[in-house]
């Protein structure tokens, strides 16, 4: 009888612990995801905004080229916006355990401003229906390929190199492109950048989910905080990697 009695304790707590463990997972991923959406929205709302006001002329203004054709060029500021991005995510990526949890969102938020800044030159280039439509795929597609991601029992974790390797090759290959100016090489990269980014969207939700279960008990309120920041910038790159590359081929440009 004690016996029966202790079994069952015991099988209650563990019950206990893992609707704890559940309800603690959900609760995370929802932050992470809001982190997410914010940026997001932050990008688009800056993106939009510069586009759409005399802010344009500052970061992209009209010259005429030698044949007496006016496009919108760069300025020093515009440059400054396209590269500040990598700079927010390498001291973001290296510091979060050493960065507040203030510091980590105020970067995360200057971070998604920048892009926003970056981005302009899409309303440039692609007319807003398409730009509008492409990001309703994107955002159908991550939502799916997440949801793979959180709720499959295959583990993902084997194509974490793989990915890896497919971004640094596509790093390489839109670098050789800038001077070769190769159109299928570009449809190439484009293509594979679908395919990679749509990969990443899976691999890293099921790798949010697992790094919770592993250590989410270790985690204090502030560390989990600072966490869901830096697991939001991940799936954020991921989101706007896929809707860029999904952009050139469902985008209509602008004559």
């Amino acid at each position: 009888m004690d016996a029966h009695r202790d079994f069952r304790s015991g099988w209650t707590l563990y019950g206990t612990r893992s609707a704890i463990l559940d309800a603690g997972l959900r609760g995370y991923m929802l932050r992470v995801y809001n982190w997410m959406a914010a940026g997001l929205l932050l990008t688009t709302a800056i993106s939009y905004l510069i586009a759409e006001t005399r802010l344009l002329d500052i970061f992209y203004p009209v010259v005429a080229t030698v044949d007496g054709v006016q496009l919108h060029a760069p300025s020093v500021l515009a440059w400054i916006a396209m590269i500040a991005p990598l700079g927010f995510v390498l001291v973001l990526s290296f510091g979060v355990n050493r960065l507040s949890l203030t510091a980590s969102q105020v970067l995360f938020w200057l971070f998604c401003a920048t892009m926003g800044a970056s981005l302009t030159t899409i309303f440039i280039s692609f007319t807003q229906q398409s730009i509008l439509a492409t990001f309703v795929v994107t955002a159908a597609t991550f939502a799916g390929m997440s949801l793979y991601g959180y709720t499959t029992n295959a583990d993902l974790s084997r194509l974490g190199s793989f990915l890896v390797m497919g971004v640094i090759g596509l790093l390489i290959a839109m670098v050789v492109n800038i001077f070769l100016h190769s159109s299928a090489l570009q449809f190439a990269v484009s293509a594979i950048g679908v395919l990679v980014f749509t990969g990443l969207a899976a691999y890293d939700t099921q790798r949010i989910k697992t790094d919770y279960i592993e250590f989410g008990r270790y985690m204090g309120p502030a560390i989990a905080a600072k966490r869901s920041v830096y697991d939001a910038l991940q799936l954020y790159l991921s989101f706007i990697n896929l809707f860029m590359f999904l952009l050139q081929f469902i985008g209509l440009r602008r004559n």
